[in-house]
């Protein structure tokens, strides 16, 4: 009769392999079921692949330190243990962010602040009186935002007269600004921009119709209410910066001018005609719009392309343009004009033009199509059109304040939109050089 099979007589390789699969709670268990357990508990590459998979530790930061794998290990645990589930993800994005912005945007490279400390965290929460999330706290621990310069990290827009570059605030500037006033209780600014007062906040408590850890703007109302309307940027701290990063770092939002853009490139928001190309990218201005009443300003940016390889006699210039605007409730505008923002731009072989502007919208989406009519400069009775294709606008997720039980009857951008439908005088015409309606 064979003898019963024992673990110390097993081969190690395939017992370290299904060793491999498992957390550090797991081998720190097994460290103490049996002699055998710990010796492969303790084997250097299971504590290198947790080191790798949680503090995103190399072969270098091991050698630096002079710890082993093991030790490593829990010098940061002991440390950043409460955020082990948020430290990868956060700590890479940042690491990924600053590479890409290193030479794209040097500025907001050098205004970022180290990281706050544990210390500086648990203080902030006795001044605010309020639990900091711990992805909050995790960001945080790896930088403690940025100095408050221009530009902002967290994107930037520009427009004829208005500009707006959002700086993410350090904690102390953070709990400087905490909200408590009514319907912005427990609100704490996560940006800021100097020339517009406009903030993104954190809501810190599920208060006055607020999820908890929702980001959002808010949005001026009418109405006096201990609640307010708000436009959502995010369901968490962690998505919605990560969100962002994940845009920035796909080219989604475009670095211009050493800043980042937040521009939505829609890549299939393209059309050729001949040998001229037009993309369309947009964006929502949440710091010139409100909910109640609703008006929604869009900003697009425009892109004319001659291919490198037209001939020279397929010169052209640009004399007028045309759009049909419709809101989602079906209303339709036509606007007709010269050139573009002012300007008639030429274009010759491999030229590229760029322009922005804007629309007001008095429903929270909508679309605009239309052409720009050319001249050919060898022949100016040669007249033809580009097609500028079709391209969508909406509006951040909101919620709109409820008068009647604000701390807990609230209606979602799906609720709202139908009513929208009976509103009608508030679409104003689309401003091609200025900010002043031009059938005013």
């Amino acid at each position: 009769m064979a003898s019963p099979l024992q673990l110390d007589h097993l081969p190690a390789d395939p017992l370290l392999h299904i060793l491999s699969y498992l957390d550090f709670r797991d081998l720190i268990n097994l460290s103490i079921v049996s002699r055998r357990l710990n010796d492969l508990s303790n084997h250097k590459p299971l504590w290198k692949h947790l080191c790798t998979k949680h503090w995103l530790l190399t072969e270098e930061d091991q050698v630096k330190s002079t710890r082993s794998w093991q030790g490593l290990f829990k010098e940061y645990y002991s440390d950043l243990g409460r955020y082990i589930q948020f430290y990868p993800n956060l700590k890479r994005a940042w690491v990924e962010l600053k590479s890409y912005l290193q030479q794209r945007c040097p500025r907001v490279i050098a205004s970022l602040k180290d990281g706050a400390t544990e210390e500086e965290l648990n203080n902030m929460e006795a001044q605010i009186g309020c639990k900091l999330p711990d992805d909050y706290r995790c960001s945080y621990r790896i930088h403690n935002g940025q100095k408050l310069v221009i530009p902002g990290l967290m994107g930037s827009m520009s427009l004829a007269n208005h500009y707006r570059s959002e700086v993410l605030l350090d904690v102390e500037t953070a709990a400087g600004g905490f909200q408590q006033r009514r319907g912005m209780r427990c609100c704490l600014p996560l940006t800021f921009c100097f020339h517009t007062g406009l903030s993104q906040y954190l809501a810190l408590a599920p208060v006055e119709g607020r999820s908890l850890c929702q980001s959002f703007y808010p949005s001026p109302t009418a109405q006096e209410s201990s609640a307010i309307d708000m436009f959502i940027t995010g369901s968490s701290f962690s998505q919605w910066f990560l969100s962002y990063v994940n845009n920035v770092l796909t080219g989604e939002y475009p670095v211009l001018r050493d800043q980042i853009f937040r521009y939505d490139q829609d890549r299939s928001c393209v059309a050729t005609t001949g040998d001229i190309t037009i993309s369309v990218s947009t964006s929502f201005l949440p710091e010139l719009s409100s909910i109640s009443p609703p008006h929604f300003l869009f900003t697009y940016r425009i892109r004319i392309e001659m291919a490198s390889s037209a001939s020279l006699m397929s010169s052209c210039q640009l004399d007028s343009r045309y759009w049909k605007i419709t809101s989602s409730d079906g209303r339709v505008e036509e606007v007709q004009g010269p050139g573009v923002v002012g300007e008639f731009p030429i274009m010759t072989p491999g030229k590229v033009h760029e322009y922005a502007s804007c629309t007001t919208f008095s429903t929270p989406s909508g679309f605009m199509e239309g052409h720009y009519t050319f001249h050919r400069l060898d022949n100016e009775e040669e007249v033809f059109q580009v097609a500028i294709p079709r391209f969508h606008m909406r509006c951040l997720p909101f919620k709109k304040a409820s008068v009647s039980d604000a701390s807990s009857r609230h209606e979602d951008q799906d609720d709202v939109e139908d009513d929208y439908d009976e509103l009608h005088g508030l679409q104003m015409p689309v401003y091609e050089g200025g900010w002043c309606p031009r059938h005013s």
